[in-house]
Formats: structure tokens, sequence, C-alpha cells
């Protein structure tokens, strides 16, 4: 039986990148448990897991576009090093700044220069296609909450 949407399915997962290289992987925790079409993880994983029974595997890989998305060039800047308040960062810090609306964002910092920083807002992972092994663990019927 395949889950359907609304469902909760339980999801042990490997993530690795066109290099091979592994991103993310539930081996030693608890499989990934989330709500099937509920938006809580990317389309791609969503829909791959969407195929499956309990006890099925499968490998799929998700194109950036069903992913995180595709660089944007435009989503890095520069900020000055004063906005740092003191603070030295470091080339791969990730920071989260609020944007005048209110509006949380992540960034990562990819160059630290003499008078400024250099951030990139792309998520770490855009522009990426991703492959992952994937294995159905249980699903857990939809409730009407």
């Amino acid at each position: 039986m395949k889950p359907k949407n609304g469902d909760v399915v339980r999801v042990n997962y490997r993530g690795t990148l066109s290099d091979g290289s592994e991103f993310d992987s539930s081996a030693g925790r608890d499989p990934i448990e989330f709500e099937l079409g509920g938006g809580q993880i990317i389309s791609g994983f969503d829909s791959a897991v969407a195929e499956l029974a309990v006890g099925d595997s499968v490998t799929v890989t998700i194109p950036a576009s069903e992913a995180y998305g595709v660089r944007f060039d435009e989503a890095v800047e520069k900020v000055p090093l004063g906005a740092f308040e003191g603070d030295e960062p470091q080339v791969g810090w990730m920071i989260e700044l609020q944007a005048p609306d209110g509006r949380k964002m992540a960034a990562t910092v990819v160059e630290v220069g003499d008078e400024d920083v250099t951030l990139d807002f792309n998520h770490p992972l855009a522009g990426e296609d991703l492959t992952f092994e994937l294995e159905l663990v249980e699903i857990v019927a939809a409730t009407e909450e």
C-alpha cells in the first residue's frame, strides 16, 4: 500500500551530491517523519516517497528545481564589517538576519575582507541535483486534524 497525501510517513534516507559526497543521512538516527504532501520537505523527495510501499527502497536523483532551487548570483551581497558589531565573522558561519519587513533570512559568510563581509543568501544546496537512497519504513494513516 502506498501512502496518500496527509499520511505521516517515516523514511530512512541517505543524500549525496553529484560528486558522491554525502550531505545528510538518517543512519544512526530515527527515520525522518513528515506529512506527505504537507510541504514540510523538498517536493522531489515528497514525490518519490509517494510512489513507495512500506519496505520499498529506491534511489532517485532530484533536480535542483525540485530540491532547493537554482542559485542566484544576485543573492550574494557585501555588507560592511561594522555590521557585525565587534564580532569577527568567519567563512562558513551561518547567520540569521532580519529584513526591514521583519522576515528572517539565513545567509552564509563566504568571504571576510578588511572592510566588508560577503554573504550568500542562497540555500547551501541551491543549484545542486541531489541523489537520495530512500526506504519507506512506516505509514501512519491521515487523521481528521
